[in-house]
């Protein structure tokens, strides 16, 4: 809880402070991009597994308030993005650090250049939904109801990691202080150190995976265009014919250049990296602030594992799953009575 009011008090009293501003932005973009994967990753999976609750779930997402969030959402990955990669090469280069401040700088005017034709894009799609007068969304009260089962699914979790937490502490205690005395490092001092190359590399690896996605789902193709009929789907030579969110992931996921399903391979390698290095990051978040229990602090582990593996194990599911013509039907009986 100190460190938690600590950095709290100092990034006010740095008062503006570029490198302070960085480090926080950077964490709060960073748990902003991992709430966001978390709700995406189980919502996709109900085209395979609940095509009623995936309709109801874009709807939502078509909805003010998400639209709102997702311009925020998009701010949050290319400032991530661009600070992360301003992190990588600092700390593969230490001698430049002299020119951090500098650096943190260039992030922010890259992160709005990037972000005036994107979002410039992204208003267009916003203003053609909700110019047209047969637009239909829903209500904020449903919008608000349709978020309790992810926080209760996500308070469900953070219960059982806590309570599996305490199990562990009495199973296995704590490294004694006579033990961290004598300079007996811990065991996960190597885990460390791969931890640190991961998030660097990864981070590297997802820049072109995720501006690639942004790209196609965000600004060539709104959510809005999702569930519009006859429309092609971007990277497919297929249109949606439905108008359903379910068939244009089918059509998405099914379209082969060769032998390969390009989009699932591109949406799997999207899916392991970003979620491992998405709780990973959240782990290390938590674990800076919990540091003062070791019943919290192995609960933040416990908790980052399980998310990860829930989202791992749902997104290959989906992905290595197939979606039938009896789910596009249920996906349209389900736009039918989504306004009624």
């Amino acid at each position: 809880m100190t460190s938690l009011v600590l950095t709290i008090t100092e990034t006010l009293r740095y008062r503006g402070a570029i490198g302070q501003w960085s480090w926080v932005l950077h964490r709060l973009s960073g748990l902003g991009v991992v709430l966001f994967i978390t709700l995406h990753v189980v919502d996709t999976s109900w085209a395979l597994f609940y095509p009623d609750l995936y309709v109801e779930a874009i709807a939502t997402y078509q909805t003010p308030l998400f639209t709102i969030g997702e311009f925020v959402l998009v701010a949050c990955v290319i400032y991530h993005a661009l600070n992360g990669l301003r992190i990588v090469v600092f700390d593969f280069k230490p001698v430049w650090w002299k020119y951090q401040q500098k650096a943190a700088g260039w992030v922010l005017i890259g992160t709005l250049v990037i972000l005036v034709p994107v979002f410039i894009g992204m208003f267009g799609h916003v203003m053609r939904f909700y110019g047209d007068p047969e637009s239909k969304f829903l209500g904020i009260g449903d919008v608000l109801t349709a978020q309790l089962p992810f926080a209760a699914g996500i308070g469900a979790a953070i219960i059982g990691a806590i309570l599996f937490s305490g199990v562990v502490g009495i199973i296995r205690p704590e490294q004694s202080k006579a033990e961290r005395k004598a300079g007996v490092k811990p065991k996960g001092s190597k885990l460390e150190r791969f931890w640190w190359s991961f998030m660097r590399l990864s981070g590297l690896v997802i820049l072109p995976l995720v501006f690639g996605h942004l790209a196609m789902m965000h600004v060539i193709q709104g959510v809005f265009d999702i569930t519009a009929a006859d429309f092609t789907v971007v990277g497919t030579t297929t249109a949606n014919v439905t108008g359903t969110a379910v068939e244009f992931v089918a059509n998405r996921w099914n379209y082969l250049i060769g032998p390969l399903a390009i989009w699932r391979l591109y949406d799997l390698a999207l899916l392991a990296l970003v979620t491992v290095h998405g709780f990973n990051g959240l782990r290390l978040v938590l674990t800076d602030y919990t540091g003062f229990s070791p019943l919290l602090k192995r609960g933040a582990i416990y908790l980052c594992v399980i998310g990860a593996v829930v989202l791992l194990v749902l997104g290959a599911g989906a992905l290595f799953g197939t979606i039938d013509d009896s789910m596009k039907k249920m996906a349209q009986e389900a736009m039918a009575n989504l306004h009624q």
